[in-house]
């Protein structure tokens, strides 16, 4: 054999080994996708670890919560996922709002509302998060916090209604921003600088 027939059957075995290759890579990814398709709002929301991938904004940690709150009030869930969904929520609040609300106290708080809001065939329709832009930032007594609305538009017994509810976030002492309380609107008072 002629040293360029064997260069050449070399570069076309090379060639079809890259294809190969390819095209392993691209069918492996593709059921990924599949798989990651497949998985229900619970699972994809109690997928996400947040220890690797907080969320880095106010606006992406309200987006998250909000997520977790939809597969709370409109999923079917059962309780073993309605504790974890629960859990979850507390990983993304503030230490002060977590030593008043204790672990236990909080699950059968959850639940309670939970079944109440179902109770009263409530049904979201859709949340609007407020842009980052929109984020009211400001220190206090050494702390960093952060102001962001959001309004909720919810179906009860055929009526379209909303709440527009103030979260206030903290940055923890790993600068991550934590949720240290909420309320409605309407009974949050800025006070101009």
């Amino acid at each position: 054999m002629k040293k360029s027939t064997t260069i050449i059957i070399t570069v076309i075995l090379v060639v079809i080994a890259g294809l190969v290759g390819v095209y392993a890579f691209l069918t492996g990814r593709a059921k990924d996708d599949k798989d990651a398709a497949a998985l229900t709002p619970v699972e994809k929301v109690l997928s996400r670890d947040l220890s690797t991938r907080y969320p880095p904004t106010v606006r992406e940690v309200l987006k998250y919560y909000v997520e977790l709150e939809e597969c709370l009030y409109d999923e079917e869930t059962t309780d073993e996922e309605l504790e974890k969904l629960g859990m979850k929520a507390r990983e993304l609040y503030d230490e002060e709002l977590l030593e008043k609300n204790k672990t236990e106290d909080y699950l059968i708080n959850l639940k309670a509302d939970v079944e109440r809001f179902r109770g009263q065939k409530r049904t979201i329709t859709s949340v609007s998060v407020a842009g980052s832009i929109n984020a009211d930032f400001f220190e206090e007594d050494g702390y960093s916090f952060a102001r962001l609305s959001c309004t909720y538009y919810y179906l009860e017994n055929g009526m379209n209604l909303q709440a527009d509810i103030v979260y206030l976030f903290r940055k923890d002492e790993n600068r991550l921003w934590k949720i240290y309380g909420w309320d409605n609107a309407e009974n949050v008072h800025v006070e101009s600088e």
